[in-house]
């Protein structure tokens, strides 16, 4: 891996944490890695750290081995014509971390049969600690552990079929979201009961991390759990039993399914 050059195109938070990671688990040095940016100045910390640095797409894929495709779904047609030219299928293996677009639509697209592979990582790949979903409909065994292993640098990553990226997109991506809004809420009602709104916040994010760990850990479930919090005719159980009543689980899996469908049609919406 070390002898490979990246290219990662639209170095924006998913991007320049890859990058980072590379470096930090000693994958690839500062010198085998090119960020792109249309605003280039953007990336001059990077460029002080020995990165590549350009605004210049088609110049990155011409020397790059792996290319990092990692723009917004509506700019995605545009930067595929641009670099379609410096293309070779028998060398350059894609990895796109666009919601909504499959690795046919890429294939589709570019009118050529070059090894893609889909990553779903979220926003919290920027403490290497996203989880991240890898899925193909063409790439070698060979490249899907080169991907998983780049990803492994920043978080825990697994392979899903390609049909449920869609899915894993609204409940690690947008997921991210939906529990810091809880922990939001706990926080909120700390402050009601009594806590100063930054020790409120404190207690609930860590009383969330630690239900987290529990669970990875422990490799438990969270009814387990759950149940040894729980007494008869206890506090616990009295207020799970009102946020249930207030459709605190029912508006959890709404809020998923609803985020499930938008990310389905990203890719299709001008």
């Amino acid at each position: 891996m070390d002898t490979k050059h990246i290219s990662i195109l639209g170095s924006g938070n998913i991007g320049l944490s890859l990058a980072k990671g590379l470096v930090k688990a000693a994958i690839l040095p500062e010198k085998n890695i090119t960020l792109t940016r249309r605003n280039v100045a953007a990336l001059s910390n990077y460029a002080e750290l020995g990165f590549n640095t350009t605004a210049n797409n088609p110049q990155a894929v011409a020397q790059a081995d792996i290319v990092v495709l990692a723009v917004l779904p509506q700019q995605l047609n545009k930067l595929l014509d641009e670099i379609k030219p410096q293309l070779n299928p028998e060398r350059h293996l894609l990895i796109s971390v666009i919601s909504g677009v499959s690795c046919q639509d890429i294939c589709d697209y570019l009118q050529m049969n070059i090894q893609v592979v889909r990553v779903m990582p979220n926003t919290a790949i920027a403490i290497a600690q996203s989880m991240t979903c890898i899925a193909t409909s063409n790439a070698s065994e060979e490249n899907m552990k080169l991907v998983k292993d780049m990803f492994d640098t920043v978080g825990v990553s697994i392979y899903i079929n390609e049909e449920l990226m869609t899915s894993a997109t609204a409940l690690c991506a947008c997921g991210v979201a939906f529990f810091l809004r809880s922990i939001r809420a706990a926080s909120q009602g700390g402050t009601e009961i009594g806590f100063h709104a930054h020790d409120a916040l404190k207690m609930a994010a860590q009383t969330a991390k630690g239900a987290a760990d529990l669970l990875l850990q422990l490799a438990s479930h969270p009814e387990q759990e759950i149940d040894k919090v729980t007494s008869p005719k206890g506090c616990t159980i009295a207020g799970l039993n009102e946020m249930e009543h207030n459709g605190f689980s029912s508006a959890m899996i709404k809020g998923i399914k609803m985020s499930a469908e938008k990310a389905g049609v990203l890719y299709k919406e001008d």
